[in-house]
Order: structure tokens, then C-alpha cells, then sequence
């Protein structure tokens, strides 16, 4: 199960860190995402650096063995950022996007519940 929980950490910050650095520039991540238009700039910066902190917090405390406990709660928030995400898409009719939030919102529900209960961090 701990390879099980790296993969998912490492797939899960790589696309959170990603997309959380293209809405760091809003007239990009308008021209590459539709759903982008209906933000404001200081929405889409704050939904990314909440991404980008959070991906972050996926691999580098339980990485450095350096408050490994963020790890958990770092899933536990990017869960729920995509929890917030879906009822957003709903309202557009963005099927796919709702299915893409399922999905991560899953694997970072899995990191949390993983590194909560299943193989803590630093509990060797």
C-alpha cells in the first residue's frame, strides 16, 4: 500500500502544482480553459496558489519527514477544493470537468485517508 500511496501523491501534486501555475496567469488559463472566463483574477490566483500548496504539501512533508502530518491535510484540502469544483461545473454543464474533479478529488481523498489511517507518515 505505500507504493500504492506515493503514486497517487505524486500523480495528484503533479497536477495540482501544474494547473494551480496556470491559473497563477489568468489571461492564459483563459485562453487554454473556457471555465476560466467566468472567474476573476484574484479568484483564479487564490484557487491556484491554494493548488500549488497544496500539491506541495503531497510529497514534501512526508518526503523530509518535516511536520509529515501536512501531508494528510493537504489531501484533505485538495479534496475538498474539488468537492467545491463540481457543483461549479454542474451549473456550466461541464460534464468532463466534473468527471476529471471526481477523479482527483478521489486520489487526494485517498492520499488524506491513506496517510491518516493506512500508512501514517514517519509511523515506522
Amino acid at each position: 500500500m505505500p507504493i500504492a500511496l506515493w503514486v497517487a501523491q505524486g500523480l495528484g501534486a503533479a497536477f495540482f502544482v501544474m494547473h494551480g501555475v496556470m491559473f497563477q496567469n489568468p489571461e492564459r488559463a483563459r485562453a487554454q480553459l473556457p471555465y476560466a472566463r467566468a472567474l476573476g483574477d484574484g479568484t483564479l490566483r487564490s484557487i491556484g496558489a491554494l493548488e500549488i500548496l497544496g500539491g506541495v504539501g503531497l510529497i514534501v512533508p512526508a518526503l523530509t519527514g518535516i511536520l509529515p502530518w501536512l501531508t494528510s491535510f493537504a489531501g484533505v484540502g485538495l479534496a475538498v477544493i474539488m468537492l467545491l469544483a463540481i457543483p461549479f461545473h454542474i451549473v456550466r454543464r461541464e460534464w468532463p470537468n466534473i468527471g476529471l474533479n471526481f477523479v482527483l478529488g478521489t486520489i487526494a481523498a485517498f492520499v488524506a485517508y491513506g496517510r491518516f489511517v493506512i500508512e501514517p507518515v514517519g509511523a515506522r
